[in-house]
């Protein structure tokens, strides 16, 4: 029966059941009294006679961990921020086989306990380890054997602390209570022996599920581009290469006692205190690394008298996807902005899609559309997995009375906003996160969670459109003029298109014809209440018209061709949008066929964001300070629209079946001469390259293996095309 339970866990979790037979437990030391920001020393030194051609070892914190074995650093923050569902963990798999060896062997796991919530982590309230690698001839399990020490040279600073938002905690490390080579088989101490807390998969820790994504990429120490110091010397100012996570490394020569600050350019990012490091001395010549990771485009050392800088260096590391995808014109503006928009994609990526890297660190599931849609085009394959985990996350985390809610995982915050809710489940969210990957394994494991959140949270009006709802914070996007009853029926119109495709996947054809009835009497109803003639206004609505809401009504398919002409006078006259929403005005108009205004409309929206030189990402508003939205982060993703805009539209790359395996490329250049894009697909790379010559248009196509393609020029020619190497010839227009 426990098996049977377990298996249905899994099943819940959107995982596939697997009957695994735990032997660690979970570990501690009876000197922890899990406090806030605690840190733990484990090691395990056992023998081997000969050397498992594999093994995986399952390791589980609260909450992250670093593992060495025999010298070797094989995990550099292990462990995801708690929260797969509510009561339960995350735990890794590691292969580690190669780092063994016959003979004597140690294993040293240091563990950081953030010992509170916040808006991506569910704390268990205990610090704890579970370790667990089993073989036919060989198993290395946590039990009381290993050996357990609380790290009291990890402390806390003094205040300024961290945002309430943030489970992680400064760090301060004094060097002066260093257990010296702890970590190494070299290490001659004795730690305390290991006290057992639970068994696996039991309170509080709960039931066990695989991390879902990759370990994160390490790139190693490296150099600063460039240092500079502060007029008296006391401060280096160290520039990274581009806005990245990072963790500051020092080496140094100094008396003992004296205090170096840490921290970045981006500290107090978003209007709110981020993470910090302190590093207390010991007297000598001495490295360390602090390891939480902070972000920035500088990292700053504070150095007091009595210390003398021999080195300084960083660790990147993040989510491990490459670059795959890419874009590049006879457009400088265009190809800066796409470059910004993947490098901003990318630092909010890590335990999961944040809103940004600094204030928050948390999935708000707006920002996370945008995101999930951008990855597809710049990254490789393995970065589809982070958007997969968070629709788990989303509908696990489901509230009792079928509301669904972000950011989660969280226990310090259940509020929906309703319209970035029907965002998350609609046709940019789940369905995009099924078509352009071809996963549908999620599907039906949501399906009656969004099923129910769609027809019994939401009530249809008499008329047959939705009723606007405020839920807990009735948000449509920052800045004025939001048209919330327009914006509302266009996110829910989406969502029942999203379902409707669900559903018949499915075989659910009740679900489909209550759907299709639904949607063919919405369409109808939607322009009976809401166009005036000039531009879809709700009743009693008294602001300007919101660009917002009529772009909505154009890429949910509310708004048939002939009311383009009026919307393009409205899309000339209103910017009201945020970088969040001026995605979809920017989609609007290349589907109406309008791509040199849209590209016109980019340039002015975002020539002020890209004015700031010394950034690398793009920004929560349109500006920075006083010009900024909602506290005004420098590493907004959801303004990353273009990067999609550009690949997708400009040269045209949309799969036509799931997960590109059959595609179009039709370009819309407008004002743009020569384009290129990659698109990396399960498939292999599609690769394309658009070239004009007045009337002329020349496409050069790269399908891959196993994929056909349907080449669409501009005056309307259309070629089909399978596996291979292509050169086109058409008219521009």
């Amino acid at each position: 029966m426990n098996k049977l339970f377990g298996m249905l866990l899994l099943l819940c979790f959107g995982l596939s059941a697997m009957a695994y037979d735990w032997k660690g437990q979970w570990i501690s030391t009876e000197r922890s009294q899990s406090q806030t920001n605690e840190w733990l020393a484990y090691r395990k030194t056992f023998t081997l006679s000969d050397v498992p051609a594999a093994l995986t070892a399952r390791i589980a914190a609260d909450s992250k961990y670093w593992m060495w074995i025999n010298d070797s650093l094989v995990v550099f923050e292990g462990g995801l921020k708690r929260g797969p569902a509510p009561g339960a963990t995350y735990f890794d798999e590691v292969e580690i086989a190669p780092w063994l060896k016959p003979g004597q062997n140690t294993v040293a796991v240091l563990v950081w306990h953030f010992g509170k919530s916040g808006f991506s982590h569910a704390s268990t309230g205990r610090a704890g380890l579970l370790f667990d690698a089993q073989s036919p001839a060989f198993s290395l399990v946590s039990d009381a054997s290993w050996r357990c020490t609380l790290y009291t040279a990890y402390e806390n600073t003094s205040a300024p602390h961290p945002n309430f938002r943030l489970p992680e905690s400064n760090i301060r490390f004094d060097a002066q209570k260093e257990i010296k080579d702890w970590h190494l088989s070299s290490f001659k101490g004795n730690l305390p022996q290991a006290l057992v807390l639970a068994r696996a998969e039991a309170y509080p820790f709960g039931k066990l599920v695989a991390r879902p994504i990759p370990l994160w990429k390490d790139y190693g120490l490296r150099g600063y581009e460039a240092i500079r110091k502060s007029a008296n010397g006391d401060t280096l100012f160290c520039r990274l290469p581009y806005n990245c996570h990072v963790t500051p490394y020092l080496h140094v020569e100094a008396e003992a006692g004296k205090t170096i600050g840490m921290l970045t350019d981006n500290y107090e990012g978003g209007s709110e205190k981020n993470v910090r490091g302190e590093y207390v001395t010991r007297a000598g010549e001495q490295t360390y690394e602090s390891l939480g990771w902070m972000n920035g485009h500088e990292v700053i050392y504070i150095i007091p008298d009595g210390v003398v800088v021999k080195d300084v260096k960083y660790r990147e590391t993040g989510y491990n996807a490459d670059f795959a995808g890419s874009f590049s014109s006879d457009d400088p503006f265009l190809n800066e902005l796409w470059k910004r928009s993947a490098r901003t994609l990318y630092v909010t990526m890590r335990d999961t899609y944040m809103d940004c890297p600094d204030r928050e660190r948390a999935q708000w599931w707006g920002d996370e559309v945008n995101e999930l849609g951008e990855a597809f085009y710049a990254l490789d394959p393995r970065g589809q997995k982070l958007a997969l985990k968070g629709i788990y996350e989303l509908m696990n985390w489901q509230r009792e009375d079928g509301v669904i809610f972000s950011p989660v995982p969280s226990v310090n915050w259940g509020r929906e906003l309703p319209l970035q809710m029907l965002a998350s489940v609609g046709y940019y969210g789940f369905y995009t996160q099924y078509f352009y990957s071809g996963d549908s394994t999620f599907v039906p494991v949501i399906y009656d969670r969004l099923h129910r959140y769609l027809h019994e949270v939401w009530q249809p009006e008499a008329n047959g459109l939705v009723t606007e709802r405020s839920g807990d914070w009735n948000w449509g996007d920052w800045g004025e003029h939001v048209d919330m009853g327009v914006l509302t029926n266009c996110w829910y119109y989406l969502a029942l298109k999203a379902e409707l495709n669900f559903a018949a996947m499915l075989g659910k054809e009740d679900d489909v014809r209550m759907l299709t009835g639904m949607m063919n009497s919405f369409v109808s109803c939607f322009n009976t209440k809401y166009w005036n003639g000039l531009a879809y206004r709700s009743p009693g609505y008294k602001g300007e018209t919101d660009d917002r809401a009529q772009a909505m009504a154009v890429v949910s398919g509310l708004a048939a061709a002939d009311k383009y002409p009026a919307l393009l006078q409205v899309f000339k006259k209103e910017y009201h949008a945020s970088p969040y929403m001026e995605k979809y005005v920017l989609e609007a108009l290349f589907r109406m066929g309008e791509a040199d205004f849209a590209l016109s409309r980019m340039k002015d929206r975002y020539s002020k964001m890209m004015g700031y030189k010394d950034y690398t990402t793009l920004f929560e508003g349109w500006g920075i300070g006083a010009d900024g939205f909602g506290g005004g982060t420098i590493n907004h993703a959801w303004s990353g629209g273009p990067l999609t805009i550009l690949s997708q539209l400009l040269c045209g790359i949309e799969p036509t079946s799931p997960g590109f395996k059959t595609f179009k490329i039709a370009p819309r250049m407008g004002s743009v001469g020569n384009a290129s894009a990659k698109v990396s697909t399960h498939h292999g790379l599609i690769e394309v390259t658009i070239t004009r010559k007045g009337k002329a248009m020349t496409i050069h196509a790269v399908v891959p293996p196993g994929t056909k393609a349907e080449i669409h020029f501009p005056n309307g020619k259309r070629f089909h095309v399978t596996a291979g190497s292509h050169l086109l010839k058409g008219l521009a227009f």
